[in-house]
Protein backbone atom coordinates (compact mmCIF):
# COMPACT_ATOMS: atom_id res chain seq x y z
CA UNK A 1 0.00 0.00 0.00
CA UNK A 2 3.18 2.35 0.68
CA UNK A 3 4.11 1.74 -2.16
CA UNK A 4 1.21 2.80 -4.16
CA UNK A 5 0.18 6.13 -2.34
CA UNK A 6 2.85 8.38 -4.82
CA UNK A 7 0.80 6.90 -7.56
CA UNK A 8 -2.47 7.70 -5.75
CA UNK A 9 -1.57 11.18 -5.38
CA UNK A 10 0.18 11.73 -8.48
CA UNK A 11 -3.74 10.24 -10.45
CA UNK A 12 -5.06 12.73 -8.02
CA UNK A 13 -3.46 16.02 -8.58
CA UNK A 14 -3.02 14.77 -12.65
CA UNK A 15 -6.94 15.04 -12.36
CA UNK A 16 -7.18 17.93 -10.87
CA UNK A 17 -4.85 19.89 -13.06
CA UNK A 18 -6.89 18.51 -15.71
CA UNK A 19 -10.15 19.34 -14.86
CA UNK A 20 -9.11 22.68 -14.09
CA UNK A 21 -7.54 23.05 -17.58
CA UNK A 22 -10.62 23.21 -19.52
CA UNK A 23 -12.72 24.74 -17.01
CA UNK A 24 -14.09 28.72 -17.19
CA UNK A 25 -14.10 30.87 -19.61
CA UNK A 26 -10.74 32.29 -20.90
CA UNK A 27 -12.56 35.52 -22.63
CA UNK A 28 -13.73 36.34 -19.20
CA UNK A 29 -10.09 37.14 -17.97
CA UNK A 30 -10.11 39.89 -15.09
CA UNK A 31 -7.86 42.88 -16.02
CA UNK A 32 -6.44 45.18 -13.55
CA UNK A 33 -6.44 48.38 -15.50
CA UNK A 34 -10.56 47.89 -15.62
CA UNK A 35 -10.90 51.60 -13.84
CA UNK A 36 -7.65 53.07 -14.39
CA UNK A 37 -5.81 55.69 -17.08
CA UNK A 38 -5.08 54.31 -20.23
CA UNK A 39 -1.25 53.42 -19.91
CA UNK A 40 0.83 56.70 -21.40
CA UNK A 41 2.15 55.12 -24.63
CA UNK A 42 2.68 56.58 -28.24
CA UNK A 43 2.99 54.76 -31.27
CA UNK A 44 3.90 55.47 -34.64
CA UNK A 45 1.45 55.10 -37.49
CA UNK A 46 1.58 52.00 -39.83
CA UNK A 47 3.46 53.90 -42.71
CA UNK A 48 1.79 53.91 -46.32
CA UNK A 49 -1.82 53.11 -44.46
CA UNK A 50 -4.51 55.52 -46.20
CA UNK A 51 -7.95 55.90 -45.75
CA UNK A 52 -9.92 58.00 -47.50
CA UNK A 53 -6.65 59.37 -49.50
CA UNK A 54 -5.52 60.65 -46.44
CA UNK A 55 -2.65 58.75 -44.25
CA UNK A 56 -3.94 57.17 -41.54
CA UNK A 57 -2.18 58.74 -38.19
CA UNK A 58 -0.71 56.55 -35.62
CA UNK A 59 -2.11 56.54 -31.77
CA UNK A 60 -1.44 57.94 -28.33
CA UNK A 61 -2.79 57.97 -25.06
CA UNK A 62 -3.28 61.73 -25.41
CA UNK A 63 -5.76 60.49 -28.06
CA UNK A 64 -8.24 58.70 -25.90
CA UNK A 65 -10.05 60.98 -24.05
CA UNK A 66 -12.09 63.27 -25.04
CA UNK A 67 -14.31 60.55 -26.55
CA UNK A 68 -15.06 57.12 -26.39
CA UNK A 69 -12.23 55.37 -28.04
CA UNK A 70 -12.24 51.39 -28.51
CA UNK A 71 -8.91 49.66 -29.35
CA UNK A 72 -8.51 46.73 -31.27
CA UNK A 73 -5.04 45.07 -30.96
CA UNK A 74 -4.49 43.00 -33.86
CA UNK A 75 -1.91 41.11 -36.14
CA UNK A 76 -1.84 39.64 -39.95
CA UNK A 77 -0.18 36.85 -38.91
CA UNK A 78 -3.10 35.96 -36.47
CA UNK A 79 -6.14 33.84 -37.56
CA UNK A 80 -8.13 35.02 -35.02
CA UNK A 81 -7.79 38.01 -36.41
CA UNK A 82 -9.30 37.47 -39.35
CA UNK A 83 -12.15 36.11 -38.13
CA UNK A 84 -13.08 38.52 -36.03
CA UNK A 85 -12.61 41.58 -38.95
CA UNK A 86 -15.84 41.28 -40.61
CA UNK A 87 -17.33 42.22 -36.95
CA UNK A 88 -14.81 45.12 -36.34
CA UNK A 89 -15.92 47.10 -40.11
CA UNK A 90 -19.11 46.49 -38.91
CA UNK A 91 -18.32 48.10 -35.33
CA UNK A 92 -16.83 51.05 -37.67
CA UNK A 93 -19.94 52.14 -38.95
CA UNK A 94 -21.25 52.75 -35.85
CA UNK A 95 -21.49 57.08 -34.48
CA UNK A 96 -20.30 57.90 -31.17
CA UNK A 97 -16.93 56.39 -30.49
CA UNK A 98 -13.59 56.12 -32.40
CA UNK A 99 -12.42 52.62 -33.24
CA UNK A 100 -8.44 52.32 -33.49
CA UNK A 101 -5.74 49.56 -33.90
CA UNK A 102 -2.28 48.79 -32.18
CA UNK A 103 -0.94 46.51 -34.41
CA UNK A 104 1.08 43.88 -32.53
CA UNK A 105 4.18 42.61 -33.30
CA UNK A 106 3.98 42.81 -37.39
CA UNK A 107 5.62 43.42 -40.44
CA UNK A 108 4.26 46.60 -41.74
CA UNK A 109 3.98 45.25 -45.65
CA UNK A 110 2.03 42.47 -44.60
CA UNK A 111 -0.42 44.67 -42.04
CA UNK A 112 -0.74 47.03 -45.10
CA UNK A 113 -2.03 44.01 -46.99
CA UNK A 114 -4.10 42.78 -44.39
CA UNK A 115 -6.09 45.64 -44.21
CA UNK A 116 -5.83 46.28 -47.83
CA UNK A 117 -7.42 42.97 -48.18
CA UNK A 118 -9.96 42.93 -45.69
CA UNK A 119 -11.02 46.58 -45.30
CA UNK A 120 -9.48 49.41 -42.52
CA UNK A 121 -12.12 49.77 -40.10
CA UNK A 122 -9.20 51.66 -38.17
CA UNK A 123 -9.71 55.63 -38.06
CA UNK A 124 -5.59 55.46 -36.61
CA UNK A 125 -3.02 52.52 -36.54
CA UNK A 126 -0.55 52.36 -34.03
CA UNK A 127 2.47 49.71 -34.46
CA UNK A 128 3.80 47.80 -31.88
CA UNK A 129 7.07 46.61 -33.38
CA UNK A 130 8.22 44.92 -30.25
CA UNK A 131 5.02 44.28 -28.44
CA UNK A 132 6.04 46.51 -25.19
CA UNK A 133 2.98 48.91 -25.75
CA UNK A 134 0.79 45.55 -25.84
CA UNK A 135 2.48 44.69 -22.12
CA UNK A 136 1.65 48.14 -20.64
CA UNK A 137 -2.12 47.80 -21.74
CA UNK A 138 -2.09 43.86 -20.10
CA UNK A 139 -2.29 42.51 -23.34
CA UNK A 140 -2.74 38.45 -22.88
CA UNK A 141 -2.33 37.74 -26.90
CA UNK A 142 -4.26 38.87 -30.33
CA UNK A 143 -6.62 39.38 -30.47
CA UNK A 144 -8.09 41.84 -27.30
CA UNK A 145 -10.06 44.98 -27.77
CA UNK A 146 -10.57 48.00 -25.45
CA UNK A 147 -12.81 50.26 -24.43
CA UNK A 148 -12.37 53.63 -23.30
CA UNK A 149 -14.43 56.03 -21.61
CA UNK A 150 -14.52 59.71 -22.49
CA UNK A 151 -12.43 60.32 -19.24
CA UNK A 152 -9.59 58.63 -20.67
CA UNK A 153 -9.95 55.39 -18.47
CA UNK A 154 -9.99 51.84 -19.47
CA UNK A 155 -14.13 50.71 -19.38
CA UNK A 156 -14.16 47.33 -20.81
CA UNK A 157 -11.88 44.35 -22.13
CA UNK A 158 -12.81 41.97 -24.41
CA UNK A 159 -10.36 39.22 -25.03
CA UNK A 160 -10.17 37.04 -27.92
CA UNK A 161 -11.77 37.68 -31.62
CA UNK A 162 -15.24 39.14 -31.52
CA UNK A 163 -18.09 37.11 -32.91
CA UNK A 164 -21.83 38.09 -33.71
CA UNK A 165 -22.43 37.38 -30.50
CA UNK A 166 -20.01 38.95 -28.38
CA UNK A 167 -20.32 41.72 -30.43
CA UNK A 168 -24.22 42.39 -29.79
CA UNK A 169 -24.44 40.92 -26.02
CA UNK A 170 -20.32 42.22 -24.70
CA UNK A 171 -18.70 44.62 -26.78
CA UNK A 172 -21.88 46.97 -28.10
CA UNK A 173 -23.10 47.51 -24.33
CA UNK A 174 -20.38 48.25 -22.87
CA UNK A 175 -19.52 51.00 -26.15
CA UNK A 176 -22.97 52.29 -25.23
CA UNK A 177 -22.48 52.38 -21.55
CA UNK A 178 -19.18 54.52 -21.98
CA UNK A 179 -21.00 56.68 -24.48
CA UNK A 180 -23.60 57.20 -21.70
CA UNK A 181 -21.32 58.16 -18.66
CA UNK A 182 -20.18 61.58 -18.22
CA UNK A 183 -16.77 62.51 -18.49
Amino acid sequence: MLVLLPLIAFAALAALFYGRLFSGDPSRLPSALIGHPVPNFALDPLEGLTRDGAPVPGISSAGMSGGVTVLNVFASWCAPCRDEHPYLVELSKMPGFRLVGLNYKDDGENARRFLGRFGNPYAAVGVDPNGRAAIDWGVYGVPETFVIGKDGRIAYKFVGPIDEQGLRERLVPAIEKAMAAGS
